[in-house]
């Protein structure tokens, strides 16, 4: 038997290569609530696999705020997130937010994980987003849900 099916197009999902991401370090100021000296947020957000190994440290238990504002108006697609935490059990939630030029603020995600360092030690987010205008990029951590005891840690953030 020989079949056409008419009037539908299945098109492929454009998703952008490893090699697009947008080099943050370049088109973003940076503030952050805290941040250890031997882990700065320069070693999550490079695009150097070395540097992430590393990735940024708090330099305090407790939650923490790491906010990106864009030079100019950025168009994004993707949003990658990378957490290790191979010592401590506990309970991560992060909030990721964006603000458009037009002064809206809006969540992405809200997530939580449970680090254990017997089975889940590493929390991978790969996000596909279509926003248009974004000039702030916000990521708050609380790395110890309820709790001040851990510091808040990333291994890599990248956004293409």
């Amino acid at each position: 038997m020989w079949k056409e099916i008419v009037g539908h197009k299945q098109v492929a999902e454009k998703r952008p290569r490893e090699d697009d991401w947008i080099p943050i370090e370049k088109l973003a100021r940076a503030l952050l609530t805290s941040e250890d000296p031997e882990c700065p947020l320069e070693n999550a957000l490079s695009l150097s696999p070395e540097c992430n190994e590393k990735g940024w440290v708090a330099s305090e238990p407790g939650p923490q705020t790491i906010t990106l504002n864009f030079l100019r108006p950025m168009k994004i697609r993707r949003i990658f997130l990378r957490f290790t935490e191979p010592e401590v059990e506990r309970t991560q939630e992060f909030s990721l937010r964006y603000m458009t030029q037009a002064g809206i603020i809006q969540e992405i995600v809200r997530q939580q994980w449970n680090f254990s360092p017997s089975g889940s030690m590493q929390e991978i987010e790969d996000y596909t987003v279509d926003l248009d205008g974004v000039t702030r990029l916000e990521l708050s951590i609380d790395p110890d849900l309820g709790h001040e005891r851990a510091k808040a840690t990333l291994d890599a953030w990248r956004v293409a």
